[in-house]
């Protein structure tokens, strides 16, 4: 993978990570459609860039990350990515089999525009618009709800903003909630993806771990700059996005996925 081809799927990113839209099968899309080989590298690739996109949102919102004062933000935060963490671990090899499947992934997305579609008219009457206003309880059934995204396409975004609608909470306030837990479920993805896994494959392959650390050693400048490319755009989309989904709602998204995702399915299917 060449500089070019890596800053385009950094931008792809940085665009969808907060976007109720899936940047897993954006990434996908695009690497299938640039012919980038599905390999080690590329999948380390896609994980590590997340970390850039993680600090848009303590960027955007360094007031509340480092407000020390409401210990509460914190405990609600880690319970909320609790579910993630146990589900994820369990299920990794499940999602991993999934992630090639093209077919399936545009499915999803066009199944999950379907929602959107609907979702504004499904919670109505909110009486939450801040995060201070949220119970541990509703949390953890945020983080539940954001485990739906486990499934590539769904939309980590999406499933975590209906969930906070769901337990009352505004759309800005949902979306905002989502974003910062999107902070330590994403961290615990990329340390886990590129670190925790790598090092098993090293132990377990020594031949196929050192490789792959080696690839990652001669690619640094990919990495250094595939971060800083989806650290900036995805800072722009994130306040783009408020605006746009307390002007519009879910619906954009939704007729957005469903046109995407049917393009997607005549190309995978007809023509790859």
């Amino acid at each position: 993978m060449d500089l070019i081809k890596a800053i385009i799927i950094a931008i792809i990113e940085g665009l969808t990570e907060y976007l109720p839209i899936s940047s897993t099968a954006h990434m996908g899309f695009t690497a299938n459609l640039l012919g980038l080989q599905d390999d080690e590298f590329l999948k380390m690739f896609q994980v590590s860039i997340q970390f850039g996109a993680i600090l848009s949102v303590v960027v955007a919102y360094w007031k509340k990350f480092f407000d020390l004062k409401n210990i509460q933000f914190y405990y609600k935060l880690a319970f909320a990515v609790v579910p993630a963490l146990v589900l994820g671990y369990l299920f990794d090899d499940k999602i991993e089999a999934i992630l090639g499947n093209q077919i399936a992934i545009s499915s999803v997305l066009v199944l999950g525009g379907v929602v959107l579609l609907f979702a504004d008219k499904w919670f109505k009457n909110p009486r939450i618009d801040d995060e201070k206003g949220i119970t541990i309880r509703s949390a953890i059934t945020i983080g539940f709800w954001q485990c739906l995204a486990m499934m590539p396409g769904t939309s980590r975004s999406a499933a975590s903003i209906i969930g906070g609608m769901s337990q009352g909470l505004t759309r800005k306030a949902a979306a905002e909630f989502s974003f910062f837990l999107a902070v330590p479920t994403m961290l615990a993805v990329t340390v886990y993806s590129v670190f925790l896994k790598t090092w098993g494959k090293e132990t377990a392959h020594p031949q196929k771990g050192y490789e792959m650390i080696m690839a990652s050693q001669d690619h640094i400048m990919i990495f250094v700059i595939g971060n800083i490319v989806a650290f900036i755009v995805a800072l722009i989309a994130i306040k783009a996005f408020i605006g746009v989904l307390n002007k519009y709602g879910f619906k954009p998204w939704g007729w957005y996925r469903i046109f995407v995702g049917v393009a997607l399915l005549i190309y995978f299917y007809f023509f790859k």
